[in-house]
């Protein structure tokens, strides 16, 4: 009972400050107390009376960020900036107060944090990217503004059982997407491990809660274990007469719940619970432990990664082996310095140049944030949509490291191209490229990269610079935004024409017409809106792709809902909507469906469905003129509508098509069912379509290792009935996925 109290006692600052003193203070690090203690009495004066939703006083939040940034070994300015980083926003103290008293580079500092509290996940793509703007420039400016906003998420994210189930779940996404990556991403692996722990604990408290009462049921089996591991290890290496430190760890939640998802197993499936790492003073002694560790254990096959000669991009050393003792049990054996420690544990925050001052920068210190400044140029040709998407890859995915023909290593990201190594040496070796090999063979453009290859570009001066084609095969963000500049500067009359067709094909799918926009009174209002000048600047955008024809529409069509402009109560946009759906009405009347099929403006024309993405009711569909054969249906999302052309003939080809009210039929559509290889799976797969009442067309499988890929052709009356087949095919034992044909890739 008193423990519980103790727990629920609300924390006094005071004795919090005093607590943080003391850290500072034993950690041995030269900082001026005074200047920390003026700036904790500044905080505390500022939030007088502010409160925290726990009851306790709005300070201690404040006090607890300065004591996170002390574990991190930040400076002095970052100390007193985490103490002070709420008072701009939340009290009545400017940044000129701070700067007077603290000097301009922890204002900056504070300035900086301050901005990114508006950072929210959101459904709407412009703010948040907007929001992630902020945050990269305020990085580039100063690393320090997003190593204080991280301890100000992770004692949040401490203190988040107070707030609403709502508030817990947002703030909790948004750690997932946005401050867990970022702590990757600057290799502060132990902020990371605990903001997705957290995060995990408010988005999916089942699973979380499911795993935590297991990893308890068997903790005195595992301690057991890794006590065991740890003894022996330590006793092999000292008696080979290395000094060593070993010590083990359970992975963290996240880790075995991303694991449990991925592989579609429960917790009893996963083995290797349990990483030990060993610590030595050199790196030679690195790979002389290795070989230590696979002479006195079995080491399993591809699971050795070596990141001390090939470091990640955010720093991270180690040598990883996996390795499976005399009891069965795999573990993962990570092998590191103190100095790779320290670097694996507090990332960017351990070697920063803060630390030693602006007149002792190392070399090589700015090219730990060169990757900031890359991101920040990536989004300079972008809209909303593909700046998220290429933060998400250029930042936050997986990489893959390949060579050049002189032995540089360079990281892109997992999935990239010969193109993506183009651009990634300079934008005029991709512009001005025609060919490509990887370990001495010619491959294609969109050969996907592994690991160790060697790449060699081959140019030409004379080339005829990137195809458009190539937006589709790049990877990585700089890639696509260096091809764009291209077409940007180039092929500006080529962009005005495409970006004209793209444009009036979105106004007809959104039942508007270019009358509609070209009112001289709304048409400045609605350039404004999507910010351009003039309707051939938007339409060259649209060509070379700096804006999606798409966005532009639905920006103009909102900007419509506001203005009114015609007599009576009802705006531009109810008026065009209401005339849109008058003509589609019409037309749906005096149209007879064919198979099921609706045609715009035809009536009782020859039909086909497509192979290549097979689309059922249900689905959102497009319809394409053919030479003599009719019209072709096909899903919005087909690769196919993806690649089309947008030259006026083309554009004219595809048309609006929907399905009839009511359809009797069956359709044909194909999925593809992926599973580790076993015995019984095509039974297993004929059993549920047996059961459902499912007619198959054809099937067939193959296996390709480890795995087996089956190929479907099936009949069904809808998505509905298509989704639950999917659902059953995807619970069967050893199926890692299950997905249609023909989307977009």
């Amino acid at each position: 009972m008193a423990e519980k109290e103790s727990e629920n006692k609300i924390p006094d600052p005071d004795e919090q400050f005093e607590a943080l003193s003391k850290k500072i203070a034993d950690s041995g690090m030269d900082m001026d107390m005074g200047r920390i203690e003026a700036a904790y009495a500044m905080a505390r004066l500022a939030h007088s009376g502010q409160l925290r939703r726990d009851g306790s006083p709005y300070v201690t939040h404040c006090v607890a960020a300065a004591d996170i940034a002390v574990d991190m070994g930040l400076d002095e300015d970052s100390i007193v900036a985490a103490l002070l980083h709420d008072v701009i926003e939340d009290t009545q103290l400017t940044y000129q107060d701070i700067a007077r008293q603290f000097g301009e580079p922890v204002a900056n500092i504070v300035e900086g944090v301050t901005k990114l509290t508006r950072v929210q996940y959101t459904s709407k793509e412009d703010e948040q990217m907007e929001n992630l703007r902020k945050m990269l420039m305020a990085m580039a400016k100063d690393i320090r503004v997003i190593l204080i906003k991280i301890a100000d998420r992770l004692h949040n994210m401490r203190t988040m059982a107070y707030q609403t189930e709502e508030k817990q779940r947002i703030k909790s996404l948004e750690t997932m997407e946005i401050y867990a990556p970022i702590a990757h991403r600057l290799g502060m692996q132990k902020a990371k491990w605990e903001l997705e722990d957290l995060a995990l604990m408010y988005l999916d408290p089942t699973g979380y809660n499911e795993i935590m009462k297991t990893l308890e049921s068997r903790m005195d089996t595992l301690k057991s274990f890794m006590q065991n591991m740890e003894t022996k290890m330590k006793k092999r290496l000292e008696d080979e007469g290395l000094q060593v430190t070993v010590y083990s760890r359970i992975k963290h939640i996240y880790s075995i719940y991303r694991k449990m998802y991925a592989q579609k197993l429960d917790i009893n499936g996963i083995f290797d619970l349990c990483a030990f790492r060993v610590i030595v003073d050199t790196i030679p002694d690195c790979y002389n432990v290795l070989g230590i560790i696979h002479d006195m254990f079995k080491p399993v096959p591809g699971r050795f990664k070596d990141y001390i000669s090939t470091p990640k991009p955010n720093m991270y050393q180690s040598v990883h082996t996996t390795v499976i003792g005399s009891e069965g049990i795999p573990f993962e054996v990570q092998i590191r310095t103190w100095d790779m420690h320290r670097t694996a544990e507090y990332g960017i925050a351990a070697h920063w140049k803060y630390k030693i001052g602006d007149s002792g920068v190392k070399t090589g210190d700015e090219e730990k944030f060169a990757w900031v400044r890359r991101l920040l140029e990536s989004q300079q040709e972008s809209d909303a949509t593909d700046f998220f998407h290429n933060l998400k890859i250029d930042m936050f995915a997986d990489e893959v490291f390949v060579f050049s023909p002189k032995g540089d290593v360079i990281n892109l990201p997992a999935g990239a191209t010969p193109i993506d190594f183009a651009y990634s040496i300079h934008s005029a070796v991709g512009n001005s490229m025609v060919g490509a090999s990887v370990n001495g063979r010619i491959v294609n453009f969109d050969y996907v990269l592994q690991n160790g290859d060697i790449v060699e570009v081959r140019t030409a001066k004379n080339a005829a610079g990137p195809s458009r084609d190539w937006l589709n095969i790049a990877k990585s963000g700089s890639a696509r935004t260096k091809i764009k500049q291209w077409f940007k500067k180039e092929r500006r009359e080529e962009n005005i024409e495409r970006g004209r067709a793209m444009f009036e094909s979105e106004l007809k799918n959104k039942g508007l017409r270019m009358e509609d926009i070209t009112d001289e009174e709304i048409l400045p209002q609605l350039l404004k809106k999507v910010s351009y000048s003039s309707l051939d600047e938007m339409y060259a955008a649209i060509g070379y792709g700096g804006m999606a024809a798409t966005r532009a529409v639905n920006r103009m069509k909102d900007e419509l809902a506001r203005l009114h402009h015609v007599s009576g109560k009802k705006t531009v946009l109810e008026k065009v909507t209401e005339a849109a759906e008058r003509r589609e009405n019409q037309a749906r009347k005096n149209i007879k469906p064919v198979h099921g099929v609706l045609v715009e403006g035809l009536d009782n024309c020859l039909i086909k469905f497509s192979r290549c993405c097979t689309p059922i009711p249900g689905d959102d569909i497009v319809g394409y003129i053919t030479r003599g054969q009719g019209v072709s249906i096909h899903r919005t999302d087909c690769a196919n509508y993806a690649r089309r052309e947008f030259t006026p003939e083309d554009i004219g080809r595809w048309i609006s098509v929907s399905w009839a009210d009511e359809i009797k039929e069956s359709y044909a559509t194909a999925i593809t069912v992926v599973s580790r290889e076993r015995s019984g799976l095509i039974m297993d797969i004929a059993t549920i379509f047996n059961t459902l009442n499912t007619k198959v067309r054809t099937i067939n499988a193959r296996d390709t290792g480890d795995k087996s890929i089956v190929n479907i052709t099936l009949e069904t009356t809808g998505l509905d009935e298509l989704k639950a087949i999917i659902n059953k095919l995807a619970a069967l034992p050893g199926v890692v996925e299950v997905n249609r044909n023909g989307g977009k890739k």
